[in-house]
């Protein structure tokens, strides 16, 4: 979507639109469309939207209000993408190609957060639909500033950084596996870091094996695409400040491998690289708004495929940290992944703390359903503000419990660990395993999003399917405690 800032609202605009806090009504509104908004219960809301006609200037005008909820609600940002969000959905489609907002009353940070959920929630991918009717197709593709506040520019210069993160982590999720897969990753993402100043590395089969990653390396050899590791470094902080590390899981499709998974639903794995999208989205919004911190993105991409060659259940393997690691289910293969990112990036680039992204396991979902990620930790400090930077954002956590009961039920009898424990508490001996590949006194935090990063239904800030969660959450935690 287009975004220009003008001086008044242009002649034929069809929709003008204005954001307002919980429990207000604009002044000079038209009595008609006060008395309508009072009418239909109209409060203003985080996300609510009223809409009328009115006569302006000689013209029939659509004109609508969308809430922004209490404007010292600590979901402000939000909130106010919400507003910018529920506009999208009610007149994406609408006919009109152009929206107006009315600006009075927002500062500039505020506006940009409006933008942001009114860009967000227009996008979708449809390169692969050709017959769709009129009705169904996209026609909203501009939105006019009306009186945006001096700093309006620049504030929106940085929101929409964000806005290509999430869409960019969008376009990995949404596309099918025989088009995204770890080369075809990789080579996504080098095109799309063109020119921003990110450094990129990535590893191949034989250099990953030259270094020891076994346990990375054993989830992909069932496979015809060859893994890779993909780090993406942003070097805008301090020179010599050590870099903060976010790791993501890539695991581009997951049939399970030999522990197949069901037939039915099996085309949602090609989200499982949910958390690499993730990661990789923030870095480009961290490149593109020229973040004042030092970042490091590792994304472990496999492909998890049945063969010959595939790895068994009750096979070991070893990681590159030289721990062993009995496979029982080889449909537990995320953790096989990270540990092997996590050691590489801690032995490369000895990050302040290390987060890791992974639709991990399916107990998550249902543990805290499709409303937060699960969050892990080893350190206070850290989870406080992911669970902060998560409030902020919208891209809400919800901490776990870690602790030696759960950790002693991934000891296994002939190796190190295994990698999986018994039915009960899934998760939290997934994040146990993770946790055993972290070095002693280093931060560390393993967001686990496996209900948020698809979703069945429209939501606030986006349509049905790829929703780019985790991008606003590292880029506010990025703002909150690598920036501040």
């Amino acid at each position: 979507m287009k975004i220009e800032f003008v001086a008044a609202v242009p002649a034929g605009t069809q929709i003008v639109a204005r954001v307002i806090d919980q429990g207000t009504l604009p002044a000079g509104l038209e009595a008609t469309l006060a008395h309508g908004a009072r009418a239909a219960r109209f409060k203003g809301k985080a996300g609510q939207v009223f809409d009328g006609f009115a006569e302006r200037g000689g013209a029939i005008v659509r004109v609508a209000l969308a809430g922004a909820g209490e404007k010292d609600d600590e979901a402000r940002n939000a909130n106010l993408e919400k507003a910018g969000g529920a506009l999208a959905a009610k007149y994406a489609c609408s006919g009109a190609d152009a929206i107006a907002i009315e600006a009075e009353g927002l500062s500039a940070d505020a506006l940009g957060c409006v933008l942001t959920g009114l860009r967000l929630r227009a996008w979708r991918y449809d390169i692969y639909r050709t017959k769709m009717k009129d009705e169904q197709k996209i026609t909203l593709v501009k939105a006019l500033v009306v009186g945006a506040p001096e700093g309006t520019a620049e504030a929106w210069a940085d929101a929409e950084a964000l806005a290509e993160g999430v869409e960019f982590t969008r376009e990995l999720v949404t596309e099918p596996a025989n088009v995204i897969f770890p080369e075809s990753f990789v080579a996504r993402c080098r095109d799309r870091f063109q020119g921003t100043g990110l450094e990129v590395t990535v590893l191949d089969v034989e250099e990953m094996t030259e270094l020891g990653m076994g346990s990375l390396l054993s989830v992909g050899q069932g496979s015809e695409q060859p893994s890779r590791l993909l780090a993406v470094k942003w070097s805008g902080g301090d020179k010599g400040t050590r870099p903060t590390a976010f790791v993501g899981k890539g695991v581009t499709f997951d049939t399970g491998g030999i522990s197949l998974k069901p037939g039915p639903n099996m085309g949602d794995m090609k989200w499982d690289m949910g958390g690499a999208g993730a990661v990789a989205g923030a870095m480009l919004t961290l490149a593109r708004r020229k973040a004042k911190a030092n970042v490091v993105g590792v994304l472990g991409l496999v492909e998890n495929m049945p063969d010959g060659k595939a790895m068994r259940p009750g096979d070991v393997v070893t990681s590159m940290s030289g721990q062993t690691i009995e496979v029982l289910n080889t449909d537990a293969e995320g953790r096989l992944v990270l540990c092997d990112a996590l050691t590489w990036v801690q032995k490369v680039h000895d990050p302040v703390a290390v987060i890791d992204f992974a639709t991990l396991t399916g107990a998550m979902i249902i543990s805290l359903g499709f409303e937060h990620g699960g969050l892990f930790a080893n350190d206070d400090t850290l989870a406080d503000a992911l669970l902060k930077a998560g409030r902020t954002s919208g891209d809400k956590l919800w901490r776990m419990p870690l602790g030696p009961a759960y950790d002693k039920l991934i000891d296994s009898p002939i190796a190190d660990m295994q990698n999986i424990g018994p039915r009960e508490g899934g998760s939290i001996t997934a994040a146990q395993f993770i946790q055993r590949f972290v070095d002693k006194g280093r931060p560390w935090a393993h967001c686990d999003i496996a209900g948020m990063v698809w979703a069945a239904k429209p939501g606030a800030t986006w349509d049905k399917g790829a929703t780019g969660y985790g991008v606003r959450l590292i880029d506010r935690y990025v703002r909150d405690v690598l920036e501040s």
